[in-house]
């Protein structure tokens, strides 16, 4: 299975630039930089690995075990990750031109809104992953590391 070190760095970066990215944005002014731009691009791209990298390294090989309640969690969180990258692109679409990396504002007080919103929602998953996932993961490694010894 995948570190939780690295997991765990993924998390932090993305709770930063989350927070850096907020910060900046809610001056209307700062929504044009480039910085801002940057930050935003770096953190979709950071929420969108993470979330590959707990699907594909988590939640695929937990589907595997023979645990009904251990599938039923793995379940549980494929179906969350479905739905926050379904939300997910519709906020890219809606704020921003991947393709030019430009965010398009047109109206900020409902970009921020929606903004706080979706991160709201990234970081709630971050937090049930940490506090169920990795927990549920670090308990059956455990039991497989014992009936090998």
């Amino acid at each position: 299975m995948v570190a939780f070190e690295k997991l765990h760095a993924q998390n932090h970066k993305i709770t930063e630039l989350s927070n850096v990215f907020i910060y900046l944005v809610r001056e209307r002014s700062m929504c044009d930089t480039d910085v801002a731009c940057d930050v935003f691009f770096n953190l979709t791209n950071q929420v969108r690995e993470h979330m590959e990298l707990v699907d594909r390294e988590l939640c695929s090989k937990l589907l595997l075990h023979p645990d009904q309640t251990v599938k039923n969690t793995a379940n549980r969180f494929l179906s969350g990750s479905t739905e926050i990258k379904r939300i997910f692109n519709t906020y890219l679409k809606q704020w921003c031109s991947e393709k030019r990396r430009a965010l398009k504002i047109n109206d900020h007080a409902a970009f921020i809104q929606d903004t706080e919103q979706m991160f709201a929602l990234v970081m709630d998953r971050i937090q049930r992953e940490t506090e169920h996932l990795y927990p549920l993961i670090r308990k059956i490694e455990e039991q497989d590391r014992r009936q090998v010894a």
